[in-house]
């Protein structure tokens, strides 16, 4: 049996009943398989359609980046869309820049349509930490803006401070049509929405072949599931299962902490209007306050994914940077989960033969991203494939070294961004 790592959310999720280990056939129009945010809106989507689904999920619903990431919705895409305006045709920026916020209203159509009790609250912060990372956010505004986003706000240091009690930051930005939630108990309301509308979920349940055909199987140690069509959404926890969607990805890793529980008045000195906070750094640090009052603050990349040993001692001096009030708080909780990287950092949508879809690679973006890639599929297999296809035309770009070197290879980048940051150049 594979649990829940023990972290936060998995100690505060809400109760449900649990989903069984599938053992013997089972035949359905679409198997699905993973149970992260991915797989659950595709789900969620086609049941709403009517189609029959079966969901296998290798460990437990949202065991992965689903049930483990920081909890902010956070819009747009790992690029942003002045990127994707650069490197592609016109119309197919246009179809992109249209969906930049899509992923965040499904989210809560979610919560509201499925009564889903997840601790959502509204309003994102990006900060930043230099002039020019604030000089690139006004740039930000003025596109999201151009893309129809009209909640946003510009803030200066002063008015900044009033939002974050803290000196590191210069000014930011305000998105009130971001937000943040307990990740594990939105995808544990979805999988309940997903069993109400007649959907089989199986946990524990590793699909070990996928045999393409007229009719794909897809096999388990145990049981074997026949369908029409099969949606792969395994995401940085797909080991080699599909190696051709293996070979040009690279799972990662992220540190979470949250403290004790801080009380609602020291809560909301740290954050008063309870938005939750990201910084513009290359390696950048994310933080919010939970529904019990804690403060939850990730940051960094392993690449590669290993486990650090001692995440209190990654992730605790960035904290302290931020909220030097807090010294000594006591952390009660440090986990750290796996998001799948791309070397475009946009996400990888496409085929294999007519009836295998798959959705990955969000690089880091993951919590709205895979809420629309869901909705797409939908489409797709109803036959309106023209904005799933607006993803799947982007470039799938192999790393630099092949997967000997790309852990080595991108980590440098990475430092070298990351001394660029520290410069503010």
């Amino acid at each position: 049996m594979t649990e829940h790592v023990k972290s936060f959310y998995a100690a505060s999720a809400n109760p449900h009943a649990p989903w069984p280990t599938l053992s013997g056939d089972q035949e359905c129009d679409v198997c699905v398989v993973g149970g992260g945010y991915t797989g659950l809106s595709s789900a969620l989507h086609l049941a709403e359609r009517g189609y029959q689904v079966v969901l296998l999920e290798a460990a437990r619903i949202g065991f992965g980046a689903s049930g483990r990431n920081g909890g902010q919705i956070v819009n747009s895409y790992s690029r942003d869309i002045d990127t994707i305006e650069r490197n592609c045709p016109p119309d197919q920026a246009r179809l992109l820049g249209n969906m930049l916020f899509e992923g965040g209203d499904i989210i809560r159509e979610r919560i509201e349509r499925y009564q889903i009790q997840c601790d959502f609250r509204q309003g994102g912060v990006f900060a930043a930490d230099t002039e020019k990372q604030l000089h690139e956010l006004k740039a930000q505004k003025a596109r999201w803006e151009r893309w129809g986003n009209d909640q946003m706000e510009l803030l200066d240091k002063e008015s900044l401070r009033r939002v974050v009690q803290s000196d590191r930051y210069v000014g930011g930005v305000l998105d009130k049509r971001g937000g943040h939630i307990h990740p594990l108990n939105l995808a544990l309301g979805e999988a309940e929405a997903i069993r109400g509308l007649g959907g089989r979920i199986f946990e524990q349940s590793p699909v070990t072949d996928i045999v393409p055909g007229e009719r794909v199987q897809v096999k388990t140690a145990k049981g074997t599931v026949k369908a029409r069509f099969v949606v792969v959404a395994g995401n940085a926890y797909l080991g080699n299962l599909v190696p051709e969607l293996a070979a040009k990805s690279m799972p990662c890793g992220t540190q979470v902490v949250a403290t004790e529980v801080l009380g609602e008045q020291k809560a909301r000195e740290l954050l008063p209007q309870n938005y939750c906070v990201e910084d513009c750094n290359y390696l950048l640090d994310y933080y919010r306050t939970t529904g019990d009052h804690r403060l939850l603050y990730g940051g960094g990349v392993v690449y590669g994914a290993r486990d650090p040993a001692d995440i209190e001692r990654l992730i605790m001096p960035k904290l302290l940077k931020t909220f030097p009030q807090l010294a000594g708080v006591k952390v009660e909780y440090t986990w750290t989960g796996n998001f799948l990287l791309t070397l475009s950092r946009l996400p990888q949508f496409g085929r294999i033969g007519s009836n295998i879809y798959y959705m990955q690679g969000y690089s880091g973006h993951g919590v709205t991203c895979t809420h629309l890639a869901g909705k797409l599929l939908a489409e797709a297999l109803a036959g309106q494939a023209e904005r799933f296809d607006a993803f799947a035309r982007l470039p799938h770009y192999p790393f630099p070294g092949g997967r000997l070197l790309r852990v080595p290879l991108t980590a440098m980048g990475a430092v070298w961004y990351s001394l660029r940051d520290s410069l503010g150049v």
